[in-house]
């Protein structure tokens, strides 16, 4: 997973630690992010079970759900390892997206927070 994107989810746990939020990643270079390397990595983040998911899976399948299913891009990069957006995406739990965010800049992840929190209070 981005260590960028990942410190934005890192920010959504305690803040939403009260709710049934769920929190996902997904992996784009499923050949070097296992399932055992992924663990560790949510390990080190303190990512909490049940709450944050850190996925992998076939890297097909994975690119594209994200260009079919999110709408993101990502791809082969190259040497530089493979492309992904940086952008988190709010999904309700009818698994209709309701939002897009930069995950760059910390103003859009508060957005993503304020909406998250709307989202909860308008499906309960």
């Amino acid at each position: 997973p981005c260590p960028m994107i990942s410190s934005r989810m890192g920010e959504l746990q305690r803040p939403l630690r009260d709710t049934d939020v769920k929190l996902v990643s997904f992996s784009v270079d499923p050949q070097r992010d296992t399932p055992a390397v992924l663990r560790e990595y949510a390990a080190k983040l303190e990512a909490q079970p049940g709450r944050w998911y850190f996925l992998t899976g076939d890297k097909n399948t994975i690119y594209r759900l994200s260009h079919d299913g999110f709408k993101l891009a990502a791809g082969e990069g190259g040497a530089e390892g493979p492309i992904h957006s940086t952008r988190l995406v709010l999904v309700d739990r009818s698994g209709v997206i309701r939002g897009y965010y930069d995950a760059t800049d910390a103003d859009a992840v508060t957005r993503l927070l304020a909406d998250t929190n709307h989202l909860l209070r308008e499906q309960p």
